[in-house]
């Protein structure tokens, strides 16, 4: 019997996935064997993965995409039964340092109070930058932190931390907090599955750590919207949903109006912008959260992407030039200057110091609904794409407030009804 049962999940990423198992082959560390779950993938992963390692790994296919978390269980589950005294999730876009493997389990040996042990994660894009080494949950403003998140590796941080969850892309856990907690929380089907598997494991009594000798590169971008409101969906409903199941009864009404502030910011956004179909998703996802619906979407969940371009073209046809603030927003300044671009405006842009008078000025902030200067002297675009350049623009920041408390105070009693009567199901 090998010491590690490793599974990779696998979910159309042909070309990452055998990236991926080329690297954990290239351990140091030999005493695992290898499982790989393909998800139904409709890209030829299953065949090529089976081409190109054949009796190196044991190649598990579902017949139907069962998540993140449905796809690491049927490996876990099948590992667990052949005894591995570790088991090991590595997601299929990562790669893994060829010391990574031996040392999370060197460290689990030497440190019986973890149960699990994750590697120190950085970005695949840019290698000196760390994408994540440990994660905080926050019960005061019901999220979550990532720890380092994109902070330069300078030799300067901790060997390992010990943290409120981790990542599931290269995390090994014990075989007897399996046996304790159970396998990863099915019914999220993907995104919080991790953290909340990693939450379990401290309330159980065991910690949960970063370590720092071993290391991985992970791609981003998992979580954006590029063609629908796919992981919008998940994201919202497991993020409500595991606060709902976890918040004690005093922070409750906080949990309540934090969820319906950040939800109000999500539908008001979209009624500004004309692009209603995330809003949508968001509120079905509350919907689904507050009536304890989990597992895979179910139908009208998920919607293309709609971009309303009508405020832009008003923007860009305005004027031949603008005087662009970039400040503390870089990323966002890019963002305009490309839109004009792909829209096909020749927009000359100038810096302060540099403009001919009278050019007409953006300024860049983070919510246009708290600006205070409404003389539209000057453009406000905010960093979700919000503009402040009209009358129109003026009526909907003159109303956000007022229409905030509106729909809270609409909502709360809904929020509180349901959440009472899940825990009340949960007790039961």
């Amino acid at each position: 019997m090998k010491q590690i049962g490793i599974v990779i999940c696998n979910y159309n990423k042909k070309n990452d996935a055998l990236a991926c198992i080329r690297s954990i082959l290239e351990s140091k560390f030999q005493d695992y064997d290898i499982y790989v779950v393909d998800n139904a993938s409709t890209d030829g992963s299953a065949e090529a993965i089976r081409n190109a390692y054949g009796e190196q790994v044991t190649l598990l296919v579902n017949q139907e995409n069962l998540g993140g978390s449905g796809g690491f269980n049927t490996g876990l589950r099948d590992a667990f039964q052949k005894g591995y005294p570790y088991l090991m999730c590595v997601d299929n876009d990562a790669l893994l340092d060829e010391n990574a493997v031996g040392n999370l389990l060197a460290f689990l040996q030497e440190h019986p109070e973890t149960g699990i042990a994750a590697a120190k994660i950085y970005h695949r894009e840019a290698p000196d930058y760390v994408q994540q080494f440990g994660q905080k949950i926050d019960f005061e403003n019901f999220c979550t932190d990532v720890t380092y998140l994109n902070a330069y590796e300078d030799g300067s941080m901790p060997e390992y931390v010990y943290t409120d969850a981790v990542a599931a892309c290269a995390l090994m856990i014990r075989r007897s907090v399996i046996e304790k907690i159970g396998f990863m929380p099915e019914e999220n089907f993907l995104y919080w599955d991790d953290t909340e598997w990693c939450y379990l494991c401290n309330r159980a009594g065991w910690k949960v750590a970063s370590v720092g000798n071993a290391m991985a590169l992970h791609a981003m971008g998992a979580k954006k919207e590029l063609e629908n409101t796919f992981p919008t969906y998940y994201a919202w409903r497991n993020w409500i949903r595991f606060f709902m199941r976890y918040t004690e009864p005093g922070d409750w009404e906080a949990m309540a109006g934090t969820f319906l502030d950040s939800m109000f910011q999500i539908v008001y956004e979209g009624l500004h912008k004309g692009e209603k179909n995330r809003s949508r998703t968001v509120m079905l996802a509350y919907d689904d959260a507050l009536h304890g619906v989990t597992g895979k979407a179910g139908e009208n969940r998920i919607f293309t992407l709609d971009t309303a371009d009508g405020p832009w073209d008003k923007l860009f046809s305005a004027a031949p030039a603008y005087v662009l603030h970039t400040d503390k927003y870089p990323g966002t300044a890019q963002d305009i200057r490309d839109r004009a671009e792909r829209m096909g405006y020749d927009i000359r842009w100038y810096d302060v110091s540099e403009a001919p008078e009278n050019t007409p000025e953006i300024i860049l902030c983070d919510n246009i609904f708290q600006i205070e200067d409404l003389s539209l002297q000057k453009i406000y675009i905010d960093i979700n794409d919000c503009i402040l350049a009209s009358e129109e623009d003026v009526l909907d920041v003159i109303n956000y407030n007022y229409s905030r408390r509106t729909f809270i105070e609409a909502q709360k009693p809904i929020f509180l009804q349901k959440l009472r009567e899940q825990r009340q199901e949960m007790l039961s």
